[in-house]
């Protein structure tokens, strides 16, 4: 029985890493993708005052990958709990009671992700089935940023997850946990 229970831990370490690590990349992507992002504004900016060329597809791409970025980052700012918190609680209460609080929290989070993520890949689901596009003269098909919607949202989802069983098991490193470790 002890040695199903280490392979279940070294499995789910696994997928814990995993999930990390695919969070950690889209963090960096994601910074990428703003970096870019700027590019293209800055590159209309000028075309648009210097040469009064209008680039109609520049505002559109601009929107979808900000929407990239906003959502692929969503796990990594989940792993370095960067998301909106009120840390003036971490003071007042107890090394137990911000367990209890962070605890909670991630599991509510993880009801809304889950369901947001769900939603997200039927939006993907019936937009990649229809073909639907935008209805701009550039016309990019509409499964694209829903993928990424639903890709973020699910990396979210898992990184959520992660966090909840780490802390209901008790593993010490944990290696998103940025908060004071807690002790009983």
């Amino acid at each position: 029985m002890k040695q199903a229970n280490v392979g279940g831990r070294s499995i789910w370490r696994h997928l814990a890493q995993a999930v990390k690590g695919f969070n950690v990349l889209t963090g960096y992507l994601s910074g990428i993708t703003i970096v870019v992002t700027s590019v293209i504004i800055c590159y209309g900016v000028v075309m648009r005052y210097y040469f009064a060329s209008s680039i109609s597809w520049m505002l559109e791409m601009s929107i979808y990958l900000l929407i990239i970025a906003t959502f692929m980052s969503a796990g990594y700012t989940q792993l370095q709990r960067g998301h909106v918190t009120i840390e003036v609680l971490e003071h007042i209460l107890s090394s137990r009671a911000n367990k209890w609080r962070y605890l909670i929290g991630d599991i509510l989070s993880l009801v809304f992700c889950a369901f947001v993520a769900w939603n997200a890949w039927e939006f993907f689901h019936e937009a990649f089935a229809d073909g639907r596009v935008t209805n701009s003269t550039w016309g990019p098909k509409l499964w694209i940023p829903y993928s990424f919607m639903a890709i973020g949202m699910t990396a979210l989802s898992l990184q959520l997850m992660v966090q909840i069983v780490d802390t209901l098991v008790g593993w010490k490193g944990r290696p998103h946990v940025t908060a004071p470790e807690w002790k009983e």
